[in-house]
């Protein structure tokens, strides 16, 4: 067995979107070939209404899937194929754009106006570019939440983690997305297939991911971390990218630690990315907007009326 080093470690960056959101990218919108499949994780946590309440009103999206996991308020959503509904604390939605589907999601928060949830971009291969949008909307108590010897438990949205299977299935990379968490002073190794590229990203608590076998180079960026040796812990907000191996080994902190771990086969195909849309060449782009601007760019269901 090999444990994943670390191949860079990163602080989510303040940013905005929508018509006015403030939250935290953990990456996307730049060179995005170490997370392939995967282009983009957004962390939506606030607690002031007035940062997020303007929402993410009528926008595209073609040739990515959209995976929104909500942990505190809710996210109304309506579409061109007619559907519409709420996710609440601890639902996942998976959209699949597939050749078009125009969307929004509004975001309100709970009683005491808290608003928190993370939206995954995942890539479609150049074959699927094109399929029928769909959606696979998952309740909370349909995801398995499994708790093993140690006390560390994990909400198995996609993929198979110590023998469960998550409810979202059918997904072009075959993903594994878990919400883990390790009490404090646990040490814990989780299985990732070699294949596959991976990443954590810690929301609460705070710990290390590290080589058993001794102090690794990691590389660093924009978080004042020494290049040469390892960080102490890792903390709120923090993203990990993992270097190839087949496991993952996490000790948590003081006060436990909370991460998504995702992995998923990189697709190996170029990426043409201008906003909501994402295509495989720059001429397949430049006909999305084309067909956006035309009315054409639909072909399943109707535009909606803002």
């Amino acid at each position: 067995m090999s444990i994943r080093p670390i191949k860079r470690l990163v602080k989510a960056k303040p940013t905005l979107e929508g018509a006015g959101v403030h939250l935290s990218r953990a990456f996307g919108f730049g060179n995005t070939s170490d997370f392939d499949p995967f282009l983009l994780l957004d962390d939506f946590r606030n607690d002031d209404p007035e940062n997020y309440l303007a929402g993410f009103p009528w926008h595209p999206h073609r040739g990515i899937e959209t995976i929104t996991y909500v942990l505190a308020g809710t996210v109304e959503h309506g579409d061109s194929l007619g559907n519409s509904g709420a996710i609440a604390p601890g639902d996942i939605q998976w959209m699949t754009a597939g050749s078009g589907i125009v969307h929004q999601e509004m975001p309100k928060g709970d009683s005491a106006g808290r608003m928190h949830g993370f939206q995954l971009w995942a890539n479609l291969p150049a074959s699927l570019k094109m399929t029928s949008p769909h959606y696979q909307e998952v309740k909370s108590a349909e995801i398995p939440d499994v708790t093993d010897d140690d006390g560390t438990s994990a909400r198995i949205i996609c993929g198979n983690l110590w023998g469960t299977d998550g409810p979202v299935d059918g997904i072009a990379a075959e993903p594994n997305y878990f919400d883990i968490t390790v009490p404090p002073g646990k040490r814990k190794t989780i299985p990732v297939a070699t294949t596959r590229h991976a990443f954590a990203y810690v929301f609460a608590g705070s710990g290390k991911f590290c080589n058993a076998s001794g102090p690794l180079a990691v590389p660093t960026e924009g978080v004042g971390w020494s290049d040469t040796s390892a960080p102490e812990e890792v903390d709120n907000r923090s993203l990990v990218l993992f270097d190839r191996g087949d496991e993952v080994t996490v000790q948590a902190g003081e006060k436990g630690i909370r991460f998504l771990l995702v992995s998923g086969k990189p697709l190996g195909e170029p990426v043409a990315w201008y906003g909501p849309i994402v295509m495989n060449t720059q001429q397949e782009l430049r006909e999305a907007f084309f067909e956006y601007q035309n009315g054409t760019f639909l072909k399943k269901g109707k535009a909606p009326r803002p």
